[in-house]
C-alpha cells in the first residue's frame, strides 16, 4: 500500500519593520513575509513637515519707559520740575494761610535766626566738599557761590549794631546733621541738597533779603546777597558739572535724587519761616 503525501499548507506571518530615515520626514516600511520564496515588500510613506507659527515671525514691540520731566536736558533740569511742583503748592497754601490770618511780620529776632541758621547750612556744605576725600565733592570747590563768610561778616555787624547774636535753632542743627549723615552714605543725594540750597537762595533767597532789609535794616544790604561775578553763569558751571557727574548714577539713584529735592525744599522752607517767628 501506498501513502500520498498532501502538501503542507502555506504559512504566512507578516511582520512590519519600520525604519527612519534621517534624510528625509518619511518612514521606511518593510513587511516580511515567510514564504517559500522570500518576498520584501516596502512601503514609503510621507510624513508631513509642521507648519510653521506665523506669529513666531512676528517680532516683539519694544517697550520704552516714560521719561521723566526734563531727563533728556540733565538731573537739574528734572529737579527744576520738581521744585516748580513745590512751588505751585506751596503758593496756594500759602494763598490759604493768608485768607484766614493776617500778613507775615518779618521780626530782628526772626531775621537773626533765620541768619544763624543758614550760617550754619552754607557752613556745613563747604566743609563737606572741602574736606572729603570724595572725587566727586572736589569738583563743587570753590563754585563762587559759597556764602558763609558773607554770612559771618553780617552777623559781626549787626552784633555790632546791638544786635544779640543767637545760637543755631532746631531747624538748623536738624539740617546740619543730616547733610552731614548723608555725604557719608550716597554723593549723588548730597549733591542733590547741595545744588537745591544754592538754587533756593539764589531764585527765592535774594527777593526775602531785599524785603527784609527794607522793613528792618534801612535798605542795607547784606554781603550774604553779594556775589563776585555773574550769578547766573556761576550757578551754569555748577549745573554743568553735576550735570556731568549724573550721566555715571543709575536711573534709580536720580530718582531718589528727586525725593530729596523735595526733603532739600522742605528744610530751607523751615529755616525761611523764623524770619516771622
Amino acid at each position: 500500500m501506498w501513502l500520498t503525501a498532501k502538501p503542507i499548507r502555506q504559512l504566512c506571518f507578516p511582520l512590519p519593520i519600520s525604519v527612519p530615515n534621517k534624510f528625509c520626514n518619511c518612514s521606511l516600511s518593510i513587511t516580511a513575509t515567510t514564504n517559500t520564496n522570500a518576498e520584501i515588500t516596502t512601503t514609503l510613506t510621507q510624513t508631513p513637515k509642521p507648519k510653521p507659527n506665523p506669529k513666531s515671525t512676528l517680532k516683539k514691540r519694544k517697550r520704552y519707559r516714560k521719561l521723566y520731566p526734563g531727563e533728556t536736558t540733565g538731573i537739574t533740569e528734572e529737579m527744576r520740575f520738581v521744585a516748580m511742583r513745590l512751588r505751585t503748592n506751596d503758593t496756594v497754601s500759602q494763598q490759604e494761610h493768608q485768607s484766614h490770618s493776617d500778613a507775615w511780620q518779618a521780626s530782628m529776632e526772626g531775621f537773626l535766626s533765620y541768619l544763624v541758621d543758614s550760617h550754619l547750612i552754607f557752613a556745613t556744605l563747604q566743609r563737606i566738599v572741602d574736606e572729603s576725600d570724595n572725587v566727586s565733592y572736589a569738583y563743587m570747590r570753590k563754585t563762587g557761590l559759597e556764602r558763609s563768610e558773607g554770612l559771618l561778616k553780617d552777623l559781626k555787624w549787626l552784633e555790632e549794631e546791638g544786635n544779640m547774636i543767637p545760637t543755631p535753632g532746631s531747624p538748623g542743627l536738624t539740617y546740619a546733621k543730616y547733610l552731614e549723615e548723608l555725604a557719608e552714605i550716597s554723593a549723588p543725594l548730597f549733591l542733590s541738597h547741595f545744588y537745591n540750597i544754592y538754587f533756593s537762595h539764589i531764585a527765592a533767597g535774594q527777593v526775602i533779603g531785599k524785603k527784609v532789609s527794607e522793613e528792618l535794616l534801612e535798605g542795607k544790604e547784606l554781603e550774604f546777597y553779594k556775589w563776585e561775578g555773574d550769578v547766573p553763569d556761576l550757578l551754569k558751571d555748577v549745573r554743568d558739572k553735576l550735570n556731568m557727574l549724573s550721566e555715571h548714577w543709575s536711573r534709580d539713584e536720580k530718582n531718589r535724587c528727586l525725593k530729596e529735592t523735595t526733603k532739600a525744599f522742605r528744610y530751607m522752607g523751615q529755616i525761611v519761616r523764623l524770619i516771622v517767628s
